[in-house]
């Protein structure tokens, strides 16, 4: 006969009528406040989604209630996925006092008589309500696994504890006492535990996995990217993993995304999703990054993983790599890791492994209302605005609000971005997308009400969350609602642009601008419109706060740098983001600094450096010439060379003379030289002065140096890479800009 599974876990068999809710009742959440452990919030999820541990309707798991032997027979028939045996045993009596009308009778008939897992007392009684202890417990479910009470032999519970140990069911355990009373959080990691488990072979088992034992289909090595993909069903309740594979739940569960981000066991029944059970030694590692570069990321804390440019990345249920990612992933952003044996990032998923469903818009200032509901009543969260660590008093109207499962905390986020209502879908009244600058963006049912308001050919104002999902919208000049959208123009000509936001989004549309204007504008900071259809507007950003950056203070001027500070740096390709500790130990003049931005704090959180006149920055070595007219009028050029291309000539007055490296910036109209500093020199630096090929300390201060810093060969008269430079000479000419970066480096003995 086909089995029937109606859960593989059933709830923890509480009386029935301590697990049904009143009817018209809303059922519980799927978080329970009142787990903190990492281990018991896995071991939890994974059996709840199966129907089990439902809790109670105050949405608390009661971690420490202690659970009765009937409760626990009940557990161990479905954990064997035996229940399509239970109408054998209805009539049976195999104890005097678990008579047929007792609720649990087919389940401890079963287990005692059937499976022989469990056994009464001396006396012949089996006492269904008497609390089950952890040497009863394990004792059980070593029976279960296929172990004999002959082969453990000794004293019992000690020599049954200590062979459950063995076999791998007392992981995670936070006791090992045999006579304490099994509690549910307990029950909850030894079930996970069993599922985990080898079956001991011998005469009447062939051993292998336990889980092959349940008739269930198993599949493992597989990475849980997302619990809200769409399911053949329409429903957005679907398990997607790393491969692509989708799965639908088999029952009415959804996941609350604490699983997201782990790899682990699929679960399978008729094709459809019992559960996800996640590796025992999953190391994930849920964190807010502080500093990130092309190999490394920081977090709060200090501590540093090392990635490399193919790391994978998810990011929204969508595979990239960290060489994608890396330029808009800010200080502040959330995390999941997911570390290898040595603390490598074998991948890591951005936003904390799980994408918000539902989203809380403020309204009133330093009102935090509705948190208690987005947090399903999980207390000791945290809050996080922008990434900084926030309070209730530091939110303002029209902040969005989601919660992070993986981080316990609440993610505030104030990107607002005002554009042309281009299109939805599947309608104005319930639109699931919205394309605004030629992105779509998903839409929370929450957003719904007040997008409602609105149809295409309208402007509008986006309320974004932190993964760039729709919240809500306002109509464009709302007070304490203007757009804020900043990015890199990637890619700008006269008539289109596609701009990089530093919120992680691509933004594309038609421009109407002139050539030189499209110059100055490509790989420059700009601030983002839309007036019509496809069409964008930009507007290089330039100025802010003034004053000089001082690392060692961490301020700008007189205001502070917030912990969460994105460094940019303007380069002859455009835009790179760098980190305060490339920046080398000294301040950086105030002429360094292009742009600077302040956050809701009124901290420093974006900093341009290369800056006057908001010009781009290119370092290299002058070339001048002159040109006589008819009159006999001399007028002197000049051009800026190195390893990447040149600037110019232009027409200059400037009193630098050929062959001296500089800091170049080119006017705002693309014709002359808007800024000419020399760079610091220093001469014949040795390499004891080097720390690795990374840095050099000259005079108590320490330069870095960039693995793509442009090096000439005066002897060959060419440009040569780092490595050709060291290996030419012992000593090499150093020229650094004032923020403490080595520009160019020349070797060889013939000097100028």
């Amino acid at each position: 006969m086909k089995k029937r599974i109606t859960s593989l876990l059933l709830a923890l068999a509480l009386a029935a009528s301590l697990l049904a809710l009143p009817a018209g009742a809303a059922p519980p959440a799927n978080r329970f406040y009142d787990v903190y452990d990492a281990a018991a919030t896995r071991s939890v999820e994974a059996l709840r989604l199966m129907g089990v541990l439902d809790g109670y309707a105050d949405n608390s798991f009661r971690p420490n209630g202690q659970l009765t032997r009937a409760q626990f027979c009940k557990m161990v028939i479905c954990a064997m996925n035996a229940e399509d045996q239970l109408g054998l045993y209805n009539t049976v009596t195999v104890y005097p006092d678990v008579r047929p009308s007792h609720w649990a009778s087919a389940y401890i008939n079963l287990a005692a008589k059937g499976k022989k897992a469990i056994s009464g007392y001396s006396d012949g009684k089996f006492y269904p309500d008497r609390t089950v202890t952890l040497g009863q417990a394990a004792t059980i479910l070593l029976r279960v696994l296929g172990y004999k009470d002959e082969n453990i032999g000794g004293v019992w519970p000690d020599s049954y504890l200590a062979a459950a140990a063995e076999a791998g069911l007392m992981e995670d355990l936070d006791t090992a006492r045999g006579d304490q009373p099994l509690t549910r959080q307990n029950a909850a990691i030894l079930f996970t535990n069993l599922l985990r488990c080898d079956a001991k072979g011998g005469e009447d088992s062939a051993g292998g996995s336990f889980l092959s034992t349940t008739g269930l289909q198993i599949v493992e090595d597989m990475v849980l990217v997302s619990c809200t993909a769409t399911g053949p069903d329409g429903k957005e309740t679907a398990m997607q993993f790393a491969n692509g594979r989708i799965y639908p739940m088999a029952g009415s569960k959804t996941s609350n995304g604490s699983l997201n981000g782990y790899k682990g066991t699929l679960i399978l029944e008729n094709g459809k999703v019992r559960t996800f059970l996640p590796d025992a030694k999953s190391a994930n590692r849920a964190i807010v990054a502080a500093a990130v570069t092309p190999f490394q990321i920081t977090d709060r804390s200090g501590v540093k993983y090392a990635v490399t440019s193919d790391t994978k990345v998810y990011y929204n249920s969508k595979e990239q790599s960290w060489s994608e990612v890396q330029d808009w992933v800010t200080p502040g952003t959330a995390m999941t890791l997911c570390l290898g044996a040595a603390e490598n990032v074998e991948y890591l998923f951005v936003g904390g492994g799980d994408s918000a469903n539902e989203a809380i818009i403020v309204y009133t200032r330093g009102s935090n209302k509705g948190f208690d509901a987005l947090t399903g009543g999980m207390r000791g969260y945290s809050i996080y605005k922008n990434g900084s660590k926030a309070g209730p008093e530091d939110l303002r109207p029209y902040d969005v609000a989601t919660y992070s499962s993986a981080t316990n905390s609440i993610r505030v986020c104030d990107t607002r971005l005002t554009g042309f209502y281009e299109s939805c879908s599947p309608s104005p009244t319930e639109p699931d997308t919205i394309t605004v600058l030629g992105h779509e963006f998903p839409v929370l049912t929450t957003a719904q009400a007040t997008l409602s308001r609105y149809k295409p050919g309208d402007q509008i104002t986006l309320l974004l969350t932190e993964d760039n999902q729709v919240a809500g919208a306002v109509k464009p000049g709302t007070n304490g609602a203007g757009t804020n959208a900043i990015g890199i123009a990637t890619s700008v000509s006269t008539t289109s642009a596609k701009v990089e936001l530093l919120c992680g989004i691509t933004i594309e549309g038609a421009t109407d601008m002139g050539e030189i204007e499209a110059g100055l504008t490509q790989g420059r900071l700009v601030r983002v419109s839309s007036t019509g259809r496809r069409s964008i507007g930009l507007a290089r950003l330039g100025g802010g706060v003034s004053g000089a950056l001082d690392l060692e203070k961490r301020k700008l001027g007189v205001n502070s740098l917030a912990e969460t500070v994105s460094v940019y740096r303007y380069t002859a390709d455009g835009l790179e983001s760098v980190s305060l500790e490339d920046l080398g130990a000294g301040p950086i003049s105030a002429s360094e600094i292009g742009y600077a931005h302040l956050n809701w704090a009124n901290r420093v959180d974006i900093i341009v450096l290369g800056g006057v006149n908001n010009g781009a920055v290119f370092y290299g070595r002058t070339s001048m010439t002159m040109e006589e007219n008819s009159n006999g009028n001399v007028s002197y050029y000049m051009e800026v060379i190195n390893d990447q291309g040149r600037i110019g000539p232009f027409r200059t007055n400037y009193e630098i003379s050929g062959g001296v490296y500089v800091a170049a910036v080119v006017d705002q109209n693309g014709t002359g030289f808007a800024s000419l500093q020399r760079l610091v020199a220093m001469k014949e630096v040795p390499n004891t002065a080097w720390s690795g090929k990374s840095a050099i300390t000259m005079d108590g201060r320490t330069y870095t140096i960039p693995a793509t810093v442009s090096c000439y060969n005066r002897d060959l008269g060419k440009w040569v890479t780092l490595e050709e430079a060291h290996a030419y000479a012992s000593q090499l000419d150093i020229y650094a800009s004032d923020d403490g970066v080595v520009r160019i480096i020349e070797t060889g003995s013939k000097r100028r």
